[in-house]
């Protein structure tokens, strides 16, 4: 249980002056005393004496302290520094959650272009992408389908420079590691450009590679309803396609049938990613180095779904968005909808409210501009607050959005699902994102201090101070800073406090970020930290700092006290 290599004498000194407060004048903390400091300090209502004595027991070494029911300052040192006071509420590392809610009720964790592992024109494709995003609790992968020689279709970013992999390779990867950290379901969203035949060959690999893992069917009995549940898919990958109408007569076939181009690759939002790259001026260059069809103006031979490949698609058959209204009166609850992050940004513009309304009823995925050729993300944040379940990031481009990303599926034991807030999902009130809203709860932050930050590659101690980010609708979002402490990167002292009203805590995202203040307009990254509202712990914590790509930086750290009301 002890999370330190390395306590900073400054660190030492805070956590001893509380000691000593508490102890009043003692040279150890009795049971009473430490339950006290439960109660009052760490707001930790539900701890009573068994509790404190089970604290004793783990983190106490003196015989003499333990005989006699009480800490010593070592001891309630080692507590400190533990998981139990980590800024993160410990019991949401497991998944905790009502799990029997259809899958619209989620958040669902979700990555764009899977396979690159760069910028999207000259990337490399791999199959450690999918490990990778996997590894991360990503449950909804994305596998562009391109016809390839000898009848094996591949996978690639069509029209560019990006490397192919097998489409059979991929899916022998994700069967080996779907369920390596969560035993939710796995959609894979399929951007299909086959021709029949190499779609026949994709059918074939999905169900002779998967096996069980497959849904092929229609559950008899789905707890929810016509739509299931995360705990009815335990352990199955999902097919998001498009899919031929059941209703089709032979005769009338070739009229009804349903084009195979999925996802990002429909007219509508070609469109969209040709305003997009219109807006940031570069026009010519993107259409050079277009991802889309080679001719803008030539319009694109319709390939049909193949019937094999269409029979696989179960509850995620993926349609045309036309309008709210039209989803509301003629979409089933099976079909979703995909759209580009302008169009979905227009939406939430104009029609907030519709837009959270539908995200109860369909699962929408959105996904990044055709002109984030660098594989660049947008803030996810933004469609998280209209309910949106399939919000789709490169997950190979770290920075704040997979920041976010991460800090949002830490919650519910990494699971990839988190059970979207109740003001997302009420049909009783409507919610618009974009209204105010009265002030519900006043959060008090006080940064104390940092501990072993780590130094930049020049080796020089670091300006260090720190940001607070409050990410969530746009009237709570918010960030304010420390002030900077200079030539500290071993126990920079800060004692800075910052106040923050929120009127929606359940859909906000906490990010600490420690900068450092290289000139006076300037600062660089240093570490940081994300995580739920939610699942913030009250009291005297400590925050474990990551680094850009998410990687653990123990034992660096900052120390803070929260709390809320």
């Amino acid at each position: 249980m002890l999370k330190k290599s390395k306590v900073s004498q400054s660190r030492r000194t805070e956590i001893l002056g509380l000691f000593q407060s508490q102890a009043e004048g003692l040279t150890f903390l009795p049971a009473s005393a430490l339950l006290k400091f439960l109660h009052n300090d760490q707001m930790e209502l539900t701890a009573n004496k068994d509790t404190a004595e089970s604290l004793i027991d783990r983190y106490e070494i003196e015989e003499a302290a333990i005989e006699s029911r009480s800490m010593t300052f070592e001891g309630f040192l080692r507590y400190m520094e533990s998981k139990d006071c980590c800024l993160f509420d410990q019991t949401h590392k497991l998944v905790y959650q009502d799990m029997d809610q259809p899958l619209t009720s989620y958040f669902i964790s979700s990555s764009h272009n899977t396979y690159l592992t760069g910028d999207q024109i000259v990337g490399k494709s791999h199959l450690d992408a999918y490990v990778s995003a996997l590894r991360k609790g990503c449950r909804c992968l994305e596998i562009d389908c391109w016809d390839g020689p000898d009848m094996e279709p591949v996978v690639y970013h069509g029209y560019t420079l990006t490397t192919k992999i097998l489409f059979k390779d991929v899916i022998t990867t994700v069967a080996q590691h779907a369920f390596e950290v969560s035993a939710y379901p796995v959609i894979l969203s399929l951007e299909n450009h086959c021709c029949q035949e190499q779609q026949e060959v994709m059918a074939q690999y999905l169900i002779s590679i998967l096996g069980d893992k497959l849904l092929k069917s229609p559950l008899d009995h789905p707890t929810t309803g016509d739509f299931p549940s995360p705990n009815d898919l335990m352990y199955k990958i999902l097919i998001k396609n498009k899919k031929l109408k059941s209703w089709i007569k032979a005769e009338n076939k070739t009229e009804a049938e349903e084009s195979a181009d999925e996802g990002e690759d429909a007219d509508d939002e070609e469109e969209e990613d040709d305003d997009d790259e219109e807006d940031q001026g570069h026009l010519t260059k993107a259409k050079f180095w277009s991802p889309r069809k080679p001719s803008l103006k030539k319009k694109k031979k319709k390939v049909k779904v193949a019937q094999a490949l269409s029979d696989l698609v179960i509850y995620t058959r993926s349609v045309k968005f036309i309008s709210f209204s039209h989803s509301r009166d003629n979409q089933n609850c099976y079909e979703n909808t995909s759209m580009a992050e302008k169009k979905a940004r227009k939406l939430i513009k104009t029609s907030g409210s519709s837009f959270v309304q539908h995200n109860q009823r369909f699962l929408s995925r959105i996904y990044p501009a055709g002109s984030r050729t660098s594989s660049s993300n947008y803030n996810p944040q933004e469609f998280w607050n209209v309910g949106a379940q399939l919000v789709a990031l490169n997950f190979q481009s770290p920075g704040l959005s997979m920041d976010l990303n991460d800090g949002r599926f830490q919650d519910n034991g990494g699971c990839g699902y988190v059970l979207k807030p109740a003001v997302l999902m009420s049909s009783q009130r409507s919610f618009d994102p974009n209204s105010s809203r009265p002030q519900s709860t006043h959060l008090l932050l006080k940064v104390i201090s940092g501990s072993n930050l780590p130094l930049p590659r020049s080796g020089k101690a670091l300006d260090p101070f720190v940001r607070v980010e409050i990410h969530g609708i746009p009237h709570d979002s918010r960030t304010k800073n420390t002030h900077t402490v200079k030539n500290n990167s071993l126990s920079p002292h800060w004692d800075a406090d910052m106040n923050f009203n929120i009127s929606v805590p359940e859909l906000c995202l906490i990010r600490f970020s420690v900068r450092d203040q290289t000139t006076l307009f300037r600062s660089e990254f240093v570490a940081q930290y994300t995580l739920p509202f939610t699942s913030l712990k009250k009291g005297y914590r400590w925050v474990p700092l990551q680094s850009r790509d998410g990687c653990s930086l123990d034992p660096a750290s900052l120390f803070v006290l929260v709390w809320y009301s």
